[in-house]
């Protein structure tokens, strides 16, 4: 069992910065693969960013292409989303999440709000 706890939310103007980390408890970290997942008012969850265990893979939305890093840090237990250059439709709630690859992820942390202003 995991459990996630997400922080580094807030307000930041368009072409801003931020970035939320996601803490980890449990054991095992580096068995899970980790993402990063986002819900805007009104519309579904999407994936943003994925890392596997070890850290050499990633994988991104397009739409964050460029903008949006994943990283993680297995001694810390914890797992990062720099986001840079934001754009008002970044607005979101932004989860991270933890799974056992290949299967779906099982475990999400509560969230937090990220709000780009225009």
């Amino acid at each position: 069992q995991v459990q996630l706890v997400e922080s580094g939310g807030g307000l930041v103007q368009a072409g801003g910065s931020l970035g939320l980390s996601c803490l980890a408890s449990g054991r095992a970290f580096s068995s899970y693969s980790m993402g990063w997942f986002r819900q805007a008012p009104g519309k579904e969850r999407e994936f943003v960013a994925g890392i596997s265990g070890i850290g050499d893979s990633r994988s991104y939305t397009d739409s964050v292409k460029g903008r949006f890093t994943i990283s993680r840090d297995n001694a810390k237990n914890t797992v990062y989303l720099q986001m840079n250059s934001l754009k008002p439709e970044d607005t979101a709630v932004y989860y991270c999440a933890a799974r056992i690859f290949p299967a779906t992820y099982r475990y999400w942390g509560q969230g937090t709000q990220v709000t780009v202003s225009s």
